[in-house]
């Protein structure tokens, strides 16, 4: 069982590592939040935005981490 400080600073590592990788990925011209696939509809009031691209990447990464994790 993990402690709760310990749990903390976990989060809090995992909070750091991708705010630095969202923002080296920007510095390469990848922003997350308008990938292909990330739909914008604009009409005369309103604006619809569906992100089904960075979902998808998003979905991708934390399954590959939960089956690096869990085969310990």
């Amino acid at each position: 069982m993990i402690s709760v400080g310990r749990g903390f600073i976990l989060v809090g590592g995992v909070l750091i590592g991708t705010g630095l990788l969202i923002t080296l990925a920007a510095r390469f011209g990848i922003r997350p939040g308008r990938l292909p696939g990330d739909f914008v509809w604009r009409g005369k009031h309103m604006v619809f935005y569906f992100p089904l691209g960075t979902c998808i990447v998003i979905s991708i990464i934390f399954s590959l981490l939960t089956l690096l994790f869990r085969r310990r």
